[in-house]
């Protein structure tokens, strides 16, 4: 089948991460105390209030437990491509009868698949019991907030291709990397929920990737939003994943034409 290198991929990703046990307590302790970090901050800033601009502290709990949580099954390696092109390796990947870039999404959907199980849950479990966050409106949110957590994912990953594509330009992406988390970590919701950013810069960052990110969903989940609005937000996702999905296509094509390798 077309698919099974792809599965093959991802399920050595998911088996290959099983062997760090350590790593996993750590990854859910570090989720949690962003999650705890953040909250904290917040509850200080209400200062006791119920809520602000109709906003409550649970809402304000339930995005950091949600977006944070995401953000860790989210996590992309962006130096895959780019340690391939610096080692020179990338040639090897030209000459494999699958996908360079259906390979590494599968590798991430293994990755994504091991973070829902190992770290989102329990860390979900974790601060539920400790900080306490909204249930779901109802069950058909609730699968409707997954549907658009995957699409939000689409759209991260996509970015982070895009990025790792410089490096055949770049000598080293750090900084573009870097950049990168900073515009994701702000404008999505992660650090500072939407809800407080003013209007019109609110408006403005519907134009822009980020808030479909993890923000979206969140709003879903919440029941914030109507069906129809779900549709269309849904829909801008996929529009937002075709746009820098021929992009990243774009980028990897004009960068084999530039790839030189050398030695052997």
């Amino acid at each position: 089948m077309f698919i099974a290198p792809y599965f093959a991929f991802a399920k050595k990703s998911f088996l290959g991460r099983s062997a760090y046990r350590f790593e996993h307590f750590m990854s859910i302790l570090n989720t949690c105390l962003q999650i705890f970090i953040f909250a904290g901050i917040y509850i200080a800033l209400y200062n006791g209030r119920s809520e602000v601009d109709g906003i409550t502290i649970s809402m304000v709990s339930t995005n950091f437990v949600l977006s944070m949580g995401l953000k860790a099954v989210f996590c992309v390696d962006d130096y895959f491509l780019p340690s391939k092109v610096w080692d020179g390796s990338i040639a090897n990947e030209f000459l494999r009868p699958v996908s360079f870039r259906g390979r590494m999404l599968a590798e991430n959907m293994g990755n994504a698949a091991f973070n829902v199980i190992f770290h989102f849950l329990p860390a979900l479990i974790i601060s539920a019991v400790v900080i306490g966050i909204y249930p779901p409106e109802n069950i058909v949110m609730l699968l409707l907030f997954l549907l658009s957590a995957i699409l939000g994912y689409g759209v991260l990953w996509g970015i982070s291709f895009a990025v790792q594509a410089a490096a055949f330009w770049a000598i080293n992406i750090w900084s573009l990397s870097t950049l990168k988390d900073v515009f994701v970590n702000v404008l999505s919701g992660t650090m500072i929920p939407l809800w407080f950013m003013p209007e019109w810069l609110y408006e403005a960052l519907k134009l822009t990737p980020f808030p479909y990110i993890y923000f979206t969903p969140v709003q879903i989940y919440l029941g914030q939003l109507s069906y129809r609005q779900i549709l269309q937000q849904c829909g801008i996702q996929l529009v937002w994943i075709w746009l820098i999905y021929l992009l990243g296509t774009l980028l990897w094509k004009k960068g084999q034409k530039k790839l030189v390798v050398q030695g052997g």
